[in-house]
């Protein structure tokens, strides 16, 4: 990118209009959209669940690249909360699209809290295709 993230003042004690959000801004805003209404729905079951957003997952070198993770969940224990991590970089590169990404981000949050809870992920959010 060249030239500046955002415009200059128009004047004197004038703030810049802040900068259009990026594709990282763009996709941790989808998953917070999506976990903030799963997770609202099902709080009362899945109890304290930590979300979180990470460029890429950490393999041995032994992994297969026709294997790349698309998200982590870590069950918590006791004082530990669960830990449910989506990868931005895995999950953006097999979308076309938009709305590709919101429904690729949709199905694996669904499909992790699915297993979490013991139901189907048809169950979790109306929204889920398995397809």
């Amino acid at each position: 990118m060249r030239g500046p993230a955002i415009r200059p003042a128009d004047g004197p004690g004038q703030p810049s209009p802040p900068a259009r959000p990026g594709p990282r801004e763009r996709f941790d805003r989808t998953v917070l959209d999506v976990v903030t209404e799963v997770d609202a729905r099902w709080q009362h079951r899945l109890g304290l669940v930590e979300y979180a957003v990470e460029e890429v997952p950490l393999v041995p070198e032994d992994w297969s690249p026709d294997q790349v993770p698309l998200s982590s969940l870590v069950r918590g224990s006791g004082s530990t909360p669960t830990r449910l991590v989506v990868f931005r970089r895995p999950l953006q590169q097999r979308c076309q699209d938009r709305e590709e990404l919101e429904a690729l981000v949709l199905t694996v949050v669904v499909e992790q809290l699915a297993d979490l809870l013991g139901i189907d992920a048809e169950e979790v959010d109306p929204r889920y295709r398995r397809d």
